[in-house]
């Protein structure tokens, strides 16, 4: 990467860009809904489950001018969805105000290992055991969305859900190697610990991105 490429990478000015794709949001909240999914290259939380480990070395994607990623988006909805990778390794700050200038609301989905940066209109949080989101970032999360692969991941989430604010949306999705036998504990679970909602991966039910 040269010198010039660098800083407009540090700057947030461009972006190392894995795909980007118009779909239905599979997961959480806004599970349902039609949205722009950026997600950028680069991740060092390291889950074993990641089904996207294709994006963890930023050096594989290309960096890409901001404007060229906002440009597409612009033509196909008014939602965008940044991730990873882990979004917030880079500079979020810039790419979202260009978004809000263009009247896009700009959700992220992060687990917040990286210090907080951009303007959010929703912030989901999905913290990994294996790299703590920082405290800083607990107070911003609108949604926390856990991943439940063994038993001993709901006394995590329980965890996590006592350091969010009290109007965040609590989560628990099934891993998906595991969906068939996560999933019968989670319905169980949320009926006895009612503040909790599922999300289910509905992308993949649907087999679209």
């Amino acid at each position: 990467m040269d010198k010039i490429t660098k800083k407009l990478v540090d700057q947030g000015k461009m972006l190392p860009l894995m795909e980007e794709f118009y779909t239905i949001q599979g997961e959480g909240y806004h599970s349902g809904t039609a949205a722009y999914f950026i997600r950028v290259g680069g991740c060092d939380v390291g889950c074993h489950w990641c089904d996207v480990k294709e994006s963890w070395n930023a050096d594989l994607h290309p960096p890409t001018l901001s404007e060229t990623i906002v440009n597409n988006v612009k033509k196909y909805t008014n939602t965008v969805v940044i991730t990873g990778g882990e979004p917030l390794m880079w500079s979020m700050d810039y790419i979202t105000k260009l978004l809000q200038e263009n009247n896009i609301r700009t959700h992220i989905e992060t687990s917040g290992a990286y210090s907080f940066s951009g303007v959010w209109n929703w912030f989901c949080l999905s913290p990994k055991r294996t790299k703590l989101p920082l405290n800083e970032i607990y107070p911003e999360a609108d949604e926390l969305k856990m991943i439940i692969h063994n038993n001993s991941d709901f006394n995590f989430a329980e965890e996590q859900a006592a350091k969010v604010g009290e109007n965040c949306q609590l989560f628990l999705q099934p891993e998906w190697s595991k969906k068939e036998k996560m999933t019968t504990l989670i319905v169980d679970y949320v009926m006895k610990n009612p503040k909790w909602k599922i999300s289910l991966q509905t992308h993949k039910y649907l087999n679209i991105p």
